[in-house]
């Protein structure tokens, strides 16, 4: 298996990169089509964070968990991934060799933008691009307060997450979102053809946002 380690904000260090790998070849022994390994350690406010994400045929397996030690965040970061791949490892080897991938990435953007605020927790790749200044043609208006300043900034879209989305029924979308160890997943849903999310309930069951089609002008002029 290919892998591949990066380090955020402290040193290289090969013990922790030998570390990661026997993890990772050790679950990998579990899979019937091998791939390839991402896995980022990091430190941020003196927590160790360890987010590691395993590609495996169409699907991808990902744990990540935060500690005061890296070494024990890896473990349960692949503590995660282990206990979902061995829940779902017969219906893997089932699903291996569907592999289709659809990149709606217009659709994805305009979907993002509604539901990667504060509820959920998204990789973060790419920061948004800053507006571009307008020149004003009117009259200034007064400066805003402070206080309305700093409440607009806590709307502003920062980041923007580019995701892939995989056309598959739902109950393959829910084994997905939970080989991911995800509240969310965004997919394709072949049976509507149609854009959906699912999320996990607080209960612990699932919900399905799909769209919705509204009834043309029309329709609605000639009800009246």
């Amino acid at each position: 298996m290919q892998m591949n380690i990066t380090f955020r904000q402290f040193g290289t260090s090969d013990s922790l990169k030998e570390y990661a790998r026997e993890k990772v070849d050790r679950v990998n022994r579990l899979l019937d089509r091998a791939g390839e390994a991402h896995v980022v350690l990091s430190l941020e406010r003196h927590l160790h964070h360890a987010d590691i994400t395993i590609h495996s045929g169409s699907w991808v397996l990902r744990g990540r968990e935060k500690s005061e030690d890296m070494y024990a965040s890896i473990d349960l970061a692949m503590d995660k991934i282990e206990r979902q791949l061995r829940r779902y490892k017969d219906k893997l080897k089932t699903h291996h060799g569907k592999e289709r991938v659809h990149h709606r990435q217009g659709l994805v953007d305009q979907l993002a933008r509604g539901v990667r605020h504060a509820v959920f927790d998204m990789p973060e790749d790419q920061d948004a691009a800053p507006a571009a200044p307008v020149e004003a043609k009117a009259p200034a208006a007064p400066a805003p307060s402070a206080e309305a300043s700093q409440d607009e900034s806590t709307h502003r879209v920062l980041r923007t997450t580019h995701l892939t989305v995989k056309p598959m029924r739902v109950d393959e979308a829910v084994m997905q979102m939970n080989l991911m160890n995800n509240d969310f997943y965004v997919f394709h849903n072949v049976e509507t053809d149609s854009m959906c999310v699912l999320y996990r309930r607080k209960d612990g069951q699932y919900g399905l946002i799909e769209p919705h089609e509204p009834a043309p002008a029309a329709a609605a002029a000639s009800g009246r």
